[in-house]
């Protein structure tokens, strides 16, 4: 097994018993069945499947038509190597992640990963088993890796994934360290660079009114600078009150797993948590 599936794991597994320890890992509040079935089967078939194929997929494509471009980029330097992989997989994540809340069929492909009325590692994986296939990012990437640069990309997604599982943790890191007055310049400078606790809660935030929810908005993955540069960062330093979706009917495990072959839930977001309200809310 490749050195960085081995620290990917290490770092799940770290922050799964976090949680275990701090915050009841297997109990969330207001957690259903369902819950925990959506999150086993998205995060198997993803490592599992989806993943690998897509890099499979995407290396033999680019193989087959820009043969001669093998390993091309191997002798890049490591900063514009990062640098093509936080534009080519992370800034292109970030704009599938937002068009996902602009576009109503999309939002119903990631749906499944708000559908969760608590924060947890187990949100990381946690979609719609298309939504993954169909991400663009993952797809440069194995072009990338064709180019010669899967070195670099076994390093970066390590980062990226310790960055994301914190994000998503319901044992925020960061609390802690905006209590300290002699932290606060780090601190501005950290959360407008990566994602953190309390920038990617805001986004999982249930009801618009809260004032620590940025439900259109806060979309990065591993680089918040990305809702900074584009224009929808929300920085409060708060955490919301409560978690999921507001005004959606209900889902069935079917729908959130595998939509549009199962199921028939209206193709639509709730109109409390719209364009207009994200807007005033900023």
């Amino acid at each position: 097994m490749p050195s960085s599936t081995l620290a990917i794991i290490a770092i799940y597994l770290g922050f799964a018993l976090l949680e275990l320890w701090r915050s009841n890992l297997f109990a969330k509040s207001e957690q259903t069945r369902d819950d925990g079935i959506v999150e086993a089967v998205s995060m198997v078939v993803l490592l599992g499947l989806t993943q690998p194929a897509v890099l499979f997929l995407s290396m033999t494509l680019a193989g087959a038509v820009a043969p001669h471009y093998a390993g091309a980029l191997t002798g890049l330097n490591l900063f514009a190597a990062v640098a093509l992989f936080l534009l080519l997989d992370d800034m292109m994540q970030y704009w599938w992640h937002r068009a996902s809340h602009s576009f109503a069929w999309l939002y119903n492909l990631h749906r499944a990963h708000h559908n969760a009325r608590y924060m947890s590692v187990r949100l990381v994986y946690r979609n719609n088993l298309f939504y993954y296939m169909m991400m663009p990012g993952i797809w440069l990437s194995g072009v990338l890796i064709y180019l010669g640069l899967g070195w670099v990309y076994a390093g970066y997604i390590v980062v990226k994934l310790l960055v994301i599982t914190g994000a998503h943790s319901d044992v925020a890191w960061d609390r802690p360290l905006y209590r300290f007055k002699w932290l606060s310049p780090v601190m501005w400078l950290v959360e407008r660079t990566i994602s953190t606790p309390a920038t990617h809660h805001a986004h999982h935030g249930r009801h618009a009114s809260d004032p620590a929810v940025q439900y259109k908005g806060n979309y990065g993955n591993l680089l918040f600078f990305w809702d900074v540069l584009f224009g929808t960062a929300k920085i409060t330093r708060t955490y919301p009150e409560s978690y999921g979706v507001e005004n959606l009917p209900e889902t069935s495990l079917g729908e959130q797993l595998a939509w549009p072959l199962f199921g028939s839930i209206p193709v639509e977001e709730p109109q409390a948590i719209g364009e207009g309200t994200a807007q005033s809310a900023a």
